[in-house]
């Protein structure tokens, strides 16, 4: 490898790690308006009911980790029914990624505007991102809930919230929430199973 390649490399760790320190700026979430005591008494509820919400859109920054190589950027997450609606904006040939998965349907559109679907678009999604993204629980984590359809193990937050939960390997932290129109709804969160590690910071919310 040449210089310039090791170069290109090791960019995106450095750019995870500024994402990381980048956390320390974003403002300090609203406190919870009810009592620790009445948000538990309160979670299976709240949980079903994020379980069924089927339209939101989020939007932030995401750093990503797999193994020796990584990338950060930007996501902008659109849920409808049953269709999740990813873009991912980045550097280092991950930019202009859209990702589309319909009830289990994968499609992606690369950055040169060449459409995949099926096989083809699970591979390409694969080798751009590291490691095999689980979207159809992503819709749930980035709420802050498990995805219903499979066991999951649940630790409560100091302020009341889920404060992190296992499911399929993967274990899911969540650093923040901020107080939205739909209640509270995560800030930051990580996502890890063996050498990758996601990190988003969200920064708006929307029904």
């Amino acid at each position: 490898m040449t210089a310039v390649g090791r170069s290109l490399h090791r960019l995106p760790l450095l750019l995870f790690a500024l994402l990381l320190a980048a956390c320390h700026a974003v403002p300090t979430p609203v406190a919870p308006t009810a009592a620790p005591e009445q948000v538990l008494a309160g979670w299976p509820a709240r949980r079903a009911q994020l379980q069924a919400r089927m339209q939101f859109t989020t939007q932030g920054r995401i750093g990503v980790v797999a193994g020796s190589d990584g990338f950060n950027g930007r996501l902008r997450w659109v849920q409808s029914g049953g269709r999740s609606a990813v873009s991912l904006d980045g550097p280092l040939g991950v930019g202009g990624v859209r990702i589309v998965d319909d009830a289990g349907v994968l499609g992606l559109t690369t950055p040169s505007g060449e459409a995949l679907d099926s096989q083809a678009a699970h591979d390409e999604l694969v080798r751009r991102m590291g490691f095999e993204p689980p979207l159809a629980s992503l819709r749930y984590w980035l709420q802050g809930v498990p995805d219903p359809a499979t066991p999951s193990i649940e630790m409560p937050g100091a302020a009341g919230y889920l404060g992190s939960l296992v499911q399929d390997g993967w274990t899911v932290t969540f650093g923040a929430y901020m107080q939205t129109d739909d209640g509270a709804l995560p800030q930051k969160l990580s996502i890890e199973r063996g050498d990758v590690r996601v990190r988003l910071i969200l920064e708006s919310w929307h029904s």
